[in-house]
């Protein structure tokens, strides 16, 4: 896969959230008539496009009734030696940020069989709201 696109209401305020997860913006561009650019981490690529007069996007992680794109994905396994020490990491660098809103957890690590593996898994907001996963493969 080339790259995911995310649509937000502040392109910069965005920027500053993926830059916490560890993303580098590596192209800045217009679209048509508004900013976006590229940006590569946590093993892939995202484009995030800044929309003009944004609505609220939908509860993709609270309505059980919501269809459609759901979340995107990150493996933290070769990152971190378990997701509540990178939580804690993360959510002190969100709130000495000035840039930043303090960070929203969806959902606390916790695990998950998946399969014939057990996964540990964590849920956040990015700046927009949008349900991130981050996953790590313990067994």
């Amino acid at each position: 896969m080339h790259h995911a696109s995310i649509r937000t209401a502040n392109i910069h305020r965005a920027i500053a959230f993926y830059e916490q997860l560890g993303f580098t913006v590596n192209e800045r561009f217009t679209t048509g008539y508004t900013l976006a650019c590229w940006m590569e981490g946590l093993g892939g690529r995202i484009e995030l496009i800044q929309i003009p007069e944004p609505k609220p996007a939908a509860d993709a992680f609270g309505d059980e009734h919501y269809v459609g794109y759901y979340h995107l994905s990150f493996d933290l396994t070769d990152l971190t030696p378990d997701l509540p020490t990178w939580l804690k990491a993360l959510q002190t660098a969100f709130n000495q940020s000035e840039q930043l809103d303090p960070l929203r957890v969806l959902l606390e690590p916790c695990q998950q069989m998946i399969g014939d593996r057990v996964y540990e898994v964590l849920f956040l907001a990015d700046s927009d709201g949008l349900p991130l996963e981050f996953i790590r493969v313990l067994r």
